[in-house]
């Protein structure tokens, strides 16, 4: 099996609503690791294009750099935690990777040492 990883930045505030009640409005240099992997490489030796990967993720993120998660869907519903931060970035990049390339970790971080990881269940990864 191969992997690849790819890492970006960006920056964003949220109030995350804990036991039901709403915390203060504060801002984050949030830190986002996705990791892809797959069996076979193609015709030039790669698993996919770090350039398409990375333009994936950074599709993914656009509408949050410097926002208020709140006021961005899906966050406009959702509590806008990392853990539900890193679940919506690995359904956006999924569903562009190529044939034989599957999603199998998403990691934000949102302050140091404080990261959450998702990994899809097999059953909805893409392969």
């Amino acid at each position: 099996m191969f992997e690849l990883r790819v890492r970006r930045k960006f920056s964003a505030a949220h109030a995350i609503r804990m036991a039901g009640q709403l915390e203060p409005l504060h801002g984050h240099d949030w830190r986002v690791m996705v990791r892809v992997a797959g069996d076979a490489l193609d015709a030039d030796g790669l698993l996919c294009d770090f350039h398409a990967l990375e333009a994936a993720v950074d599709r993914a993120i656009a509408p949050f750099h410097s926002r208020s998660l709140n006021e961005v869907k899906p966050f406009d519903r959702t509590n806008p935690t990392a853990e539900h931060m890193a679940r919506h970035i690995a359904e956006v990049v999924a569903g562009t990777l190529p044939k034989g390339v599957r999603l199998t970790c998403v990691r934000v971080g949102e302050a140091p040492g404080c990261d959450a990881v998702y990994r899809p269940n097999e059953s909805t990864a893409k392969a």
